[in-house]
């Protein structure tokens, strides 16, 4: 296979033989199996690809993937800049306008040979390096999309009519971090979704059957919540992605304030970065997409590599600590694309 070839990974799948690539959600209800992204800003890409086996992310090979040098990587927001829309978003807070917002920044580096760099080298990394239950792979040169996700959080997942979201919110490096201001905003998040899951499923179906779980991941702890629910009949792919996304827990609540502000605070789109990630099988209507955080992408007209990070911003923030914890939640990462992380699990650099 070619080294760029089209290929998507998903759960120890491996999709290969690219056949057809469409915008249109329509498409997620007819056939095939189709890897899915979706960035923040609204574009979806779907590909459908003809051949899928079981087929495990492969050892790392040793100069497989050349990353960016530690010191390169620079910040659409600094600390300061970040900080102080910490300080904005509390504002908006007091004045009524929102409970909460998410403010995220993306981290950039230039790739030291963009033409030979490979997303799917950079999985078997992440894969040893940062095991994630949402860990995936687009590499659609031809169409722009070259993505490697860790992910941890669950966007949408699907089995016949019933749909599921697993919205993270509360971050902390143990379980004795996570503050009462953790699990409000997990609780208001958990709102937000049954809200927009209740506009495509029937009446009375939206239920939680999981309330602020604390969920282990390396390096931190997250709080995790699950939201089901049943589609009402006739309801399909562009009604379900109408009605949730982007997703709950990386917008806000309400979601329409919180993109107004996102989008005035914000200097950068997200692009790939809080969007979504995964695969639908549409033959046996099932499907997994997770939410594109802890998210590589190669922009390759630019040669960088891009990675976001962010934390959600409610009334109870204190602004050095959600700078903080979008540090935790890229270091490991940002060290293993760069080639700073040692086997013994340790972050050698930022």
């Amino acid at each position: 296979m070619h080294p760029l070839a089209p290929l998507a990974r998903f759960g120890g799948l491996l999709a290969t033989d690219l056949r057809d690539v469409t915008h249109d959600p329509e498409a997620l209800d007819s056939s095939g199996f189709w890897a899915v992204v979706a960035d923040f800003e609204g574009r979806l890409t779907c590909a459908r690809f003809g051949d899928v086996r079981p087929d495990p992310v492969p050892e790392p090979v040793p100069g497989a993937w050349r990353g960016p040098a530690a010191g390169d990587w620079t910040s659409s927001l600094d600390r300061d800049a970040y900080t102080e829309g910490v300080r904005r978003v509390r504002e908006h807070i007091a004045r009524g306008e929102v409970y909460q917002a998410n403010l995220c920044r993306v981290m950039s580096a230039p790739l030291p040979d963009p033409a030979a760099a490979d997303v799917d080298a950079l999985t078997a990394l992440l894969a040893r390096g940062n095991p994630a239950p949402y860990a995936g792979t687009v590499r659609l040169p031809a169409h722009g999309v070259e993505i490697a996700t860790a992910s941890p959080e669950l966007y949408l997942s699907r089995a016949g009519a019933v749909v599921e979201s697993g919205p993270i919110k509360g971050t902390g490096r143990t379980a004795e971090d996570l503050l009462e201001k953790d699990h409000a905003e997990n609780v208001m998040i958990v709102d937000l979704v049954r809200n927009d899951l209740g506009r495509v499923c029937a009446t009375g179906s939206v239920t939680v059957p999981e309330l602020c779980a604390v969920e282990p991941h390396p390096g931190l702890v997250h709080l995790v919540s699950t939201v089901r629910g049943e589609l009402r009949p006739g309801a399909g792919w562009r009604d379900l992605l109408a009605a949730t996304f982007p997703p709950g827990s990386v917008t806000g609540a309400p979601k329409s304030s919180a993109l107004r502000i996102i989008e005035a605070l914000e200097t950068v789109p997200r692009g790939p970065y809080c969007g979504g990630l995964g695969w639908v099988d549409a033959d046996r209507r099932t499907a997994s997409l997770a939410v594109g955080i802890r998210t590589f992408w190669i922009d390759r007209p630019e040669g960088m590599l891009r990675f976001g990070t962010g934390a959600g911003i409610t009334w109870g923030s204190d602004p050095e600590r959600e700078w903080a914890e979008t540090e935790l939640k890229a270091a490991r990462l940002v060290a293993i694309a760069s080639g700073a992380y040692e086997a013994s699990g340790k972050a050698t650099s930022r």
